[in-house]
């Protein structure tokens, strides 16, 4: 196994810590920033989140550079961010830090099995597609949503600015478009399986 694919289950194994991390009520104190408190377990949370994240970009980059792209990389890789944003999802519901707005969380999930199961179709006729552009873009809207939901909407809770509440419906938009358009560009699979 090489190493792009190691840092990509180092991202799986570090769903688990996150959830614990985030669900289990460590008293570890609280920061208070004005009138509004961030429980410390839940920066320490968001914190590793952001980390797990970032190796996407990590393994990827690494993969490209060095030619060490595999089929099992652009299998893993995806799997390990639907993961990732899923449990973080799951967590803000549990937490009720999704401004009432779980159905956006169950779009985003949906389209994520959806796209799931198309690319293990495509998987049993030998294709093995990566993820586009526009996937990539859906990945990172989801991740700065979801880090600024995490994060109580600190610093932009101070100025009242819902930033975390914007985030989240760019990152809404962007999943919707990107499975539109993923499941438009393998329409084949559908028109030639009878």
């Amino acid at each position: 196994m090489n190493l792009p694919n190691k840092i990509t289950i180092s991202r799986i194994i570090l769903i688990p810590i996150f959830v614990i991390l985030m669900l289990v009520p460590f008293s570890w104190g609280e920061l208070m920033l004005g009138d509004y408190i961030l429980p410390v377990n839940h920066l320490v949370g968001a914190i590793l989140f952001i980390l797990a994240a970032s190796t996407d970009w990590v393994d990827g980059h690494y993969a490209r550079k060095y030619n060490m792209v595999t089929n099992l990389g652009k299998f893993l890789d995806p799997l390990a961010d639907k993961l990732l944003v899923s449990a973080a999802l799951i967590v803000l519901i549990d937490l009720d830090l999704m401004y009432n707005q779980s159905w956006i969380a169950i779009v985003i999930i949906s389209r994520e099995f959806a796209v799931t199961g198309l690319r293990l179709v495509l998987a049993g006729t030998g294709e093995v597609v990566a993820a586009d552009i526009l996937g990539k873009i859906k990945m990172w809207a989801q991740i700065v949503a979801i880090s600024a939901l995490l994060l109580h909407n600190i610093p932009f809770v101070l100025i009242s600015f819902p930033f975390a509440n914007i985030t989240l419906w760019i990152a809404l938009v962007f999943t919707v478009w990107s499975g539109w358009d993923y499941f438009a560009k393998n329409k084949n699979v559908f028109i030639n399986s009878k």
